[in-house]
């Protein structure tokens, strides 16, 4: 019997076949559960930045509009919901954020798939079950009856901070993954571009944010150009362009030049098997260099990698069945149609569209649970050295000269 689950991820798989129809572009990625909501979080606190000057947003609004917003795109009766303040203003934000992003989310890719019939009726999904699954309510019902100790010694605490960590490492490898296909994801450069440590706080990522605004670009693409201006006409020649910047130069070379290595290994080795495991690897040493062997997170960061890569042999291994099943009868000598590309040949073409699977895979995984441990800063994030999104994504407060209060009241 196909799972839930399954019946999503063939809904992204209809997507992946079928691209040109739903974006323009080959490297759009899947929004989750998870992603969604972070992208609902910063739209709502842009929005809050537009009519209050203050970019936040509390919990409870982000949860109220969540559920709202979700029975409004799967064209669920909200009759008894109150709308939320500036909603249509909200609406209009994440969308366009995700489109900025280069990301299409699970309720539009599956609308899409049905408006044009790209899938049986035996695999359909019922409005109501999308709501439940993106809102992590099925996950919920799945897991009822067994029930979780609370923590309360030692090894619970352990085994707790061991979960964490499991989870950031999953983020950190599968942003530096999303990052390398799509350019264009702010929310994965958000998740990495300190981790680990560059020196790139809320100042640099501020600047980046800024800066990218203003010249209509991508931050990544904003940090490479900046990188690249340098790189090409020195720093006086860039001074002037990039001010803010400047100070940030170290850190963002670091960073530009660690994924131009990833790109690097993308293009060079064409069996997408060799490469996936190299660019993990690399993403891996990255990640614990610095740590002792016996931190939680580097542990975690193995542990990642190895399923990440076992999950890419798969992908591959199945892939090849379905070619070898597909083509049993046909002249080896024939040309096959699927082997011309129509003018998006590239180097390490196979080994992008393997790790958009596997993205795909991680993106329908059900939502995280705790919604304040994903949304909001909290000592297992300040514990790896990590910053939430909406941390990140606010600018710093700027200092009105006063000096500070006296220490012990600061205490």
């Amino acid at each position: 019997m196909i799972t839930f689950q399954q019946k999503i991820l063939n809904l992204v798989k209809c997507f992946r076949r079928q691209w040109r129809l739903f974006s323009n572009s080959e490297r759009t990625t899947v929004c989750g559960a998870d992603c969604m909501l972070m992208a609902l979080q910063l739209s709502m606190a842009e929005v809050n930045k537009q009519h209050c000057g203050d970019f936040t947003v509390s919990l409870s609004d982000v949860l109220e509009t969540w559920n709202y917003l979700l029975h409004d795109k799967l064209g669920l009766s909200y009759e008894n919901m109150k709308e939320p303040e500036n909603y249509a203003d909200v609406k209009k934000a994440y969308h366009t954020f995700l489109a900025k992003s280069n990301m299409l989310d699970l309720v539009d890719i599956c609308q899409k798939c049905y408006s044009l019939g790209l899938l049986p009726e035996d695999e359909s999904i019922a409005p109501v079950q999308l709501l439940e699954f993106i809102s992590g309510i099925t996950n919920v019902q799945e897991n009822s009856g067994s029930v979780l100790p609370t923590p309360s010694t030692q090894v619970d605490r352990q085994g707790q901070e061991n979960v964490k960590a499991s989870i950031l490492a999953k983020k950190s490898v599968c942003s530096y993954l999303s990052l390398l296909v799509n350019s264009k994801d702010d929310l994965a450069l958000a998740h990495i571009l300190n981790v680990p440590d560059r020196g790139l706080g809320r100042e640099a990522f501020t600047n980046l944010k800024h800066a990218s605004q203003k010249k209509k670009m991508s931050i990544f693409l904003m940090a490479t150009s900046f990188i690249r201006t340098i790189e090409l006409g020195g720093r006086d020649c860039a001074s002037s362009l990039y001010d803010p910047l400047r100070a940030h130069v170290k850190g963002l070379s670091s960073f530009v030049t660690f994924i131009d290595k990833l790109q690097e290994i993308v293009g060079e080795i064409l069996n997408p098997r060799i490469a996936g495991g190299r660019i993990l690897s690399t993403v891996k040493m990255h990640l614990i260099k610095g740590r002792s062997n016996g931190d939680p997170f580097c542990q975690a960061v193995e542990e990642v990698v190895q399923d990440l890569d076992l999950k890419i042999k798969n992908i591959i291994d199945s892939q090849q069945e379905i070619l070898t099943a597909s083509t049993t009868g046909v002249s080896p000598t024939r040309p096959k149609l699927h082997s011309i590309n129509h003018g998006t040949a590239y180097c390490g073409r196979d080994t992008v569209k393997v790790l958009l699977v596997l993205l795909d895979e991680e993106s329908v995984h059900p939502p995280t649970q705790n919604k304040a441990d994903l949304l909001y800063d909290n000592e297992s994030l300040n514990l790896f050295g990590i910053t939430s999104v909406l941390t990140l994504f606010r600018s710093p407060a700027q200092s009105n000269g006063s000096s500070p209060k006296p220490l012990r009241q600061r205490i």
